[in-house]
C-alpha cells in the first residue's frame, strides 16, 4: 500500500440525495498532517471521533485571515520501510469545473481549493483551472484542449440525475466513444436504493451511464460513481462527495515529484523588502518566491512563500533571504 495524507471524514447529521442531494449523509473531510496507508483510511460517513483540526499553518497561497495563518496540511513523513528515492518527474493537471450555477455566482466553488491542495500533496502540480457552462460543446471543446496539456484533467459537476447533467455525454464526445448504463454502475445504484427502499427510476439511472472505456470511481457517500476515461477523472460537484471521489482515485493517480514550501514572515510591507526578495529569486533561480501581504496585530506585514522541489535549495535559498532580511 502507498501511503497517503491522512484523512478524516467527520459526518454530520444531515441529509442529502445521490447527487440529486436528498437522501446521503454529508461529509467533509478533514485532513491530518500524518501518514496513514490506505486500508487504515476510515470509510465516508462512518462514525468517527472528533479529532481537533490542527495542521500546519499555511505553505503558500494568500493569507485567508488577517493575522496571515491559513490552515494546511503539512506533508506526509516517509515510513520507515517505504522507499527513500523520490519521484523526480513532474505530472501536472487541470481543474474543469462545469456548472452554471457557479458562473452565475449562485452557487460558491469549494472544490478547487481542497483539490488544489490534495493534488499538492501527493505530487501532481495544478496548473489551470477553467469554468465552463452547462454547454456540450464548450464543455468538449475546454476538456479537449486540456487533456491534450496536462498529464491529468479533474472535472466537477454535471454527473447528476437531471437533464442539464451533460458532463457524461460531453465527455463521451470529446473521446469519440458511445455512452450507455454501464452496469457495474447500474448495480451499485440498485443496491444503494434497494437498500433506502427507494425505487431506481429513470431519473436515478442517468447517473449509471459512462462512456464505453470508463473504470469507476467509487462513491462511498451516496452511491452513484465517478469515472475515469484516459486521464480525464470525472467527480461530482457537491463537495462531501467531490471529496470522497478525490479520495477514492487517489491510489490509481500517477504522481511526481513533490513541491515543497516554507514561508518567512516578515512584519514590514511588501515595499519594503520587495528588493531583498528581487535578488535572491535572481539567486535562486530554481526556487518560486511569492509575497502575500497582510495584516499582523493591526500592522502591514507579509509572507514570503517559497518553493521548490529539492530540499537543499530550498533551504539554502530560505537562509540567503532570511539573511539579506536580517531576520
Amino acid at each position: 500500500n502507498r501511503n497517503l495524507p491522512a484523512t478524516l471524514l467527520s459526518c454530520e447529521l444531515k441529509t442529502r440525495a445521490s447527487h440529486d442531494r436528498d437522501t446521503a449523509p454529508g461529509c467533509q473531510l478533514e485532513r491530518l498532517g500524518r501518514s496513514e496507508s490506505l486500508n487504515e483510511l476510515p470509510l465516508p460517513c462512518m462514525p468517527v471521533p472528533c479529532v481537533p483540526h490542527s495542521p500546519a499553518l499555511s505553505d503558500g497561497g494568500r493569507a485567508s485571515r488577517p493575522d496571515c495563518q491559513e490552515a494546511r496540511l503539512t506533508l506526509p513523513t516517509t515510513s520507515p520501510s517505504a522507499p527513500t528515492d523520490e519521484p523526480t518527474e513532474i505530472v501536472t493537471a487541470a481543474v474543469l469545473v462545469i456548472g452554471d450555477e457557479i458562473l452565475s455566482g449562485r452557487t460558491k466553488d469549494k472544490n478547487i481549493g481542497t483539490i488544489a491542495g490534495h493534488l499538492t500533496d501527493i505530487g501532481i502540480r495544478l496548473l489551470e483551472v477553467r469554468i465552463v457552462p452547462d454547454v456540450e460543446a464548450e464543455i468538449v471543446a475546454a476538456l479537449n484542449a486540456l487533456r491534450q496539456r496536462y498529464s491529468y484533467v479533474f472535472t466537477t459537476g454535471g454527473i447528476g440525475p437531471t437533464h442539464d447533467d451533460i458532463t457524461a455525454d460531453s465527455v463521451a464526445k470529446a473521446f469519440g466513444v458511445a455512452i450507455d448504463v454501464d452496469p457495474r454502475a447500474r448495480t451499485i445504484l440498485q443496491s444503494y436504493y434497494d437498500g433506502r427502499g427507494l425505487e431506481l427510476t429513470d431519473a436515478r439511472l442517468r447517473m449509471a451511464r459512462l462512456p464505453s472505456g470508463s473504470d469507476l470511481i467509487a462513491n462511498a457517500v451516496s452511491g452513484a460513481p465517478g469515472f475515469i476515461i484516459g486521464n480525464v477523472v470525472v467527480m461530482a460537484g457537491v463537495p462531501d462527495i467531490m471529496q470522497a471521489m478525490l479520495l477514492a482515485v487517489t491510489p490509481r493517480l500517477a504522481t511526481g515529484a513533490r513541491m515543497l514550501a516554507e514561508t518567512v514572515s516578515v512584519d514590514l510591507p511588501e515595499s519594503e523588502i520587495a528588493a531583498i526578495l528581487a535578488a535572491t529569486q535572481v539567486q535562486f533561480g530554481d526556487v518560486a518566491m511569492g509575497s502575500y501581504p497582510c495584516l499582523r496585530n493591526g500592522r502591514p506585514a507579509s509572507d514570503l512563500v517559497l518553493r521548490a522541489t529539492s530540499r537543499e535549495r530550498l533551504r539554502d535559498a530560505v537562509a540567503a533571504l532570511r539573511g539579506g532580511l536580517k531576520l
